[in-house]
This record gives C-alpha cells, sequence and structure tokens, in this order.
C-alpha cells in the first residue's frame, strides 16, 4: 500500500510540475492585462522543439530547455505583438496561436514521433533533506525543473507581484492601464515583456514533457495541460500559491488514473483518462457554489485582463 501511495505521489508532482511551469508564467501575463489562450500551441512547440534540439545538436538536457525556452519567447513575442502593439483580439490570436503550434509542432516532430528522447533531466538528491522519512525521497530527490517549479518559482513571483514596487506597476497595470498610464507606468511595455515571459514559461513546460515526464515525443502530448493551467489561474485567483495547490492537486488525480489502469480497476480506462478534466471543471463550479467570499474570490481578475489599451488623445 505505502509503494502505492508513493507511486501516486511522485506522479502527481510530475504532472503537477507540467502545469504549474505553464500557469506561473500566465499568471504574470494575465496580471499585467494579457490573456494567451495560445499556451497549448506553445507548451507543443516547447515539446518538440526540446527534443528535436537533443537529437540535432547535442544530447543534453539543458540544451533542449534553453531552446524550448527561446521558442516560447519567439511565440509569446508573436503574441504580444498581435495583441499588445497592434491591438489585436486577445481571444482570436490566442485560438490563432493554439492551433498554429499544435500543427507546426506535429509537422516538426514527424521524425522523431515515438522515439525516446536522446536525454533527460537526472534527479538531483540534496543531502540531509532527502534522508526525511518518506517526504524527503519525495520531495528532495527530483530533477531541476521540480524545485523550480515548488520551491522557487512560486515565492519569486509571488515576492515579484506584491513585494516589489515593479509588482505593484504590473498589478495596475493589469487593473487600471489608463491610471497608470497617467501615472507614468509604461503600460505597453510591461504588457509585452510579461506575454514573453508567459511564453517563455510555458516552452520550459514542454520541455519538462519531452524531457523527463515522458521522455518521447508524440504528436498531442501537450494534452490539454495549456487549457487547464489557464483554469488553474482563474481557480487560484491569479495568486501564485493556490495555483501551485490547484497544479498539484490536477497532478495527484492524474496519476490517480494511471494507478487505476496499472491496478486494473473495475473502471473502464477511458473514464479514468477524464478524471483530470473532470475535476478542473470541479475546481471552477466549487467555489461558485458556495457563494459568497468564495465568489468574489473567483470575479477578482485583473479588472483590464483581455481589453486591449488605447492611449486616449
Amino acid at each position: 500500500m505505502n509503494s502505492v501511495l508513493m507511486g501516486v505521489l511522485v506522479s502527481a508532482i510530475s504532472a503537477g510540475t507540467v502545469i504549474i511551469l505553464a500557469a506561473l508564467g500566465e499568471l504574470l501575463a494575465e496580471r499585467s492585462g494579457v490573456q494567451n489562450l495560445g499556451l497549448e500551441g506553445i507548451i507543443a512547440m516547447g515539446a518538440v522543439t526540446a527534443i528535436l534540439a537533443e537529437s540535432r545538436i547535442a544530447p543534453n538536457p539543458y540544451i533542449g530547455l534553453l531552446i524550448a525556452i527561446l521558442v516560447g519567447l519567439i511565440l509569446g513575442a508573436v503574441f504580444a505583438f498581435a495583441t499588445v502593439t497592434f491591438k489585436a483580439n486577445q481571444v482570436l490570436c490566442g485560438l490563432g496561436m493554439a492551433f498554429l503550434g499544435n500543427g507546426l509542432s506535429a509537422k516538426l516532430g514527424t521524425s522523431i514521433s515515438g522515439l525516446p528522447a536522446p536525454s533527460t533531466f537526472e534527479t538531483i538528491r540534496i543531502p540531509l533533506l532527502a534522508e526525511i522519512p518518506f517526504i524527503g525521497n519525495l520531495l528532495f530527490n527530483q530533477s531541476l525543473l521540480v524545485y523550480l517549479a515548488y520551491f522557487v518559482f512560486p515565492p519569486l513571483v509571488y515576492f515579484l507581484l506584491y513585494q516589489t514596487r515593479h509588482g505593484m506597476h504590473v498589478r495596475a497595470v493589469g487593473d487600471n492601464p489608463a491610471t497608470a498610464d497617467v501615472c507614468g507606468i509604461p503600460v505597453n511595455k510591461i504588457r509585452f515583456i510579461y506575454t514573453c515571459v508567459g511564453g517563455a514559461f510555458a516552452g520550459m513546460s514542454g520541455a519538462y514533457i519531452t524531457l523527463a515526464y515522458t521522455p518521447s515525443w508524440v504528436e498531442g502530448i501537450a494534452g490539454g495541460r495549456g487549457w487547464i493551467a489557464i483554469a488553474l489561474v482563474i481557480f487560484g485567483a491569479w495568486k501564485p500559491l493556490p495555483v501551485v495547490f490547484g497544479a498539484l492537486l490536477f497532478g495527484g488525480v492524474t496519476s490517480l488514473g494511471f494507478v487505476g489502469q496499472l491496478q486494473d480497476w473495475a473502471i473502464p480506462s477511458a473514464y479514468l483518462s477524464m478524471l483530470p478534466y473532470l475535476s478542473t471543471i470541479a475546481l471552477m463550479i466549487f467555489p461558485v457554489l458556495l457563494k459568497g467570499k468564495n465568489l468574489r474570490r473567483i470575479s477578482a481578475s485583473p479588472a483590464g485582463l483581455g481589453q486591449p489599451y488605447l492611449r486616449e488623445g
């Protein structure tokens, strides 16, 4: 029983890492007022370019990671040019980016489809902490991106947004861009930068999939995780720590489906595969059912989210 529980938790942490990386980047972009619905396509592009970089340049996961981040950054910049610079509709551009990324990644990955990654991220065991009974091996014997996703990026994002003057500017741009502009805050510059940062995080998420989580490339490998990341940003009320909790919960549900198939539970595999997406819907509905404080909480989105800023006069 303990081995099954350990397997579930290990799988939950790995599955959650993919979502956390994409969701934290999206959170930063949305806090500045830009909603990128193209995460799914950017994750797919990050995943395929990471493994292609290993195959064509050098079998080193860090090279693959850097290439994936660069590709995500470029795609984020393309989206920012369309929505921030040229004021195009964010929803339509996001959907276009999702289709573009999925289609282009499928084309680029044809030659490596189903092949294992040449090299994957190795686990980094942290001395002393890894010796703690049960949780030590679970939390402190992981790859670099897991440590970054759970222990480094969330507190950094929180500190940036809530403990720095720059973070106050970012939130002001997302909540009231006109007022921020009057105060001398460069609205479009901040939005452009954090849209690019969100793309880079999504590329990093894709690299983790093919270089650690499921170390190979197949078409459709993003598996809806970009959409789930966007949903978890809403569930987490645009705050990093609740987003991490939601991603870990999603990872746990995902791992339960895997365990159920391995243990041959009397549940069709198709239903088990649906569990993560059903749980995401449940996360979005539950606060609404509670109403009151929780209803106000989920409606506390940045007031300028999704709206292009046009300076008057």
